[in-house]
């Protein structure tokens, strides 16, 4: 499909190119229109009918979006401006730079204006800005038979259809219903009979995760978002979460690898702004590594006399390392889901300290085992290693299961207490437990 279309592109036969694009589906047509250069991306895009241009280009790239609406003319901006839902439009404007949305903006009515202008003071990342105004509404004395008419009247311009929002003169939220429910229920029965007054909402200066929760917990399409007086401003769709999902999983993993998180893409960054995003992390384990440094110059004296405990060093540290950051990772995750709370916090150090027992126990004595088999070294020698691998295994598993805690607890992100941070401490600790025991094992 993909090859046949360039080639109807390069050949310059535009009909049949449309009616090809006609059957295609909006996601991949958007798919194919960032493989082409600025040209070629116009040529198509103006060459599709303008219900199918507004579903592609709000799957496309924040860089797509703005090239093809500074090559674009006004006419075709409020075209497209008009047709797209009001949800996109002020992601779109949150995207663009100012000389995009100053020509966004100039195309508008006043009243799209005066709402945008509101949308655009809501916090970020809050549920205010993520909302949109695109539902249907219906007052509780009207008849389902009234509520059908009505949805069959402006339903093609709203969002969603399938939930309806019942609300009175001073837009309060009472109620909810459904379209099911409209649709096999009698024409006479009046609203106040079928909706459900007990309705999960959201306020508008709620955090985008805090909703992304309530979503996965109720499994909703959508969310109403009320204001401080409870009145309707605006519902959240699933697909809306969806990226706010992906979003925050993206941040966790790049604070989780010791990345500054950035909303460009990996191949649309430049090699300064990567390297700008991973440096000051780097900066601060290199740095704060150098303590594991100076533990090993203060134990010179027991390394001298004993060289073979060096070679045992990176073991003790990496396995040390990976316990801490399993326990991290489970945690983090949990707390991410709402599968743990801060106030489990006893329960995750005494749970993880079980676990620490069972497999520093299982760890040690294997490696004791291949030390004395393996290494052929004497048994003192081999005790030392075993126990300080035991001991470092029971304190990273504890520590990497608290950390995560600790830190929401201070409402600091969970994810920045993950590998690197644990692991950089957790060496720390594993050499001071090692060289200990070894000084008192081996009375050096």
């Amino acid at each position: 499909m993909k090859e046949q279309l360039l080639e109807l592109l390069e050949n310059k036969e535009y009909i049949k190119l449309r009616d090809l694009l006609i059957e295609m589906n909006h996601v991949n047509i958007a798919e194919i229109l960032e493989e082409l250069d600025t040209n070629n991306q116009l040529v198509i895009f103006r060459i599709l009918p303008k219900d199918t241009a507004v579903l592609v280009f709000s799957y496309l790239s924040t860089d797509t979006q703005e090239a093809i609406i500074h090559a674009i003319t006004d006419k075709e901006v409020k075209t497209l401006i008009d047709e797209l839902y009001f949800d996109d439009m002020i992601d779109l404007l949150e995207e663009m730079p100012a000389n995009i949305v100053k020509k966004i903006i100039r195309n508008v009515s006043e009243e799209e204006r005066s709402l945008v202008n509101q949308f655009l003071k809501y916090p970020e990342n809050s549920a205010g800005s993520l909302m949109t105004i695109e539902y249907v509404d219906l007052k509780r004395d009207i008849t389902v038979k009234d509520a059908l008419q009505k949805i069959k009247r402006i339903g093609l311009e709203k969002e969603t259809v399938y939930t309806c929002y019942v609300i009175d003169q001073n837009r309060k939220l009472e109620g909810i219903v459904s379209l099911r429910e409209l649709v096999v229920s009698t024409d006479d029965t009046l609203i106040s009979d079928l909706m459900t007054t007990d309705v999960i909402y959201v306020h508008t200066n709620d955090d985008q995760e805090e909703v992304a929760k309530v979503f996965k917990k109720y499994g909703f399409l959508a969310l109403p978002v009320v204001d401080t007086e409870k009145r309707l401003v605006g519902i959240i769709t699933f697909d809306d979460i969806m990226k706010v999902i992906e979003e925050e999983s993206t941040e966790d993993i790049y604070k989780m690898a010791a990345i500054v998180p950035s909303e460009e893409t990996y191949m649309s960054s430049s090699i300064f702004h990567l390297a700008r995003n991973r440096i000051t992390w780097l900066l601060f384990l290199m740095i704060s590594a150098t303590f594991t440094g100076y533990i090993i110059r203060n134990y010179e004296a027991t390394l001298s006399s004993q060289v073979i405990l060096a070679s045992f060093i990176p073991m003790l540290m990496d396995t040390a390392g990976n316990a801490g950051s399993q326990a991290s990772t489970l945690i983090i995750r949990g707390l991410s889901l709402g599968e743990v709370k801060i106030k489990d916090i006893f329960k995750i150090i005494f749970k993880e300290f079980r676990i620490s027992l069972i497999v520093g126990l299982i760890l040690s004595s294997i490696n004791l085992i291949r030390i004395l088999i393996v290494d052929k070294t004497s048994f003192s020698i081999a005790l030392t290693v075993s126990l300080s691998l035991y001991l470092t295994i029971v304190f990273a598993k504890v520590f990497g299961g608290m950390l995560p805690i600790i830190a929401s607890k201070l409402k600091l992100d969970p994810a920045i207490m993950a590998s690197p941070i644990i692991t950089t401490i957790v060496d720390a600790i594993s050499l001071l437990t090692y060289f200990q025991l070894a000084s008192l094992i081996l009375g050096i």
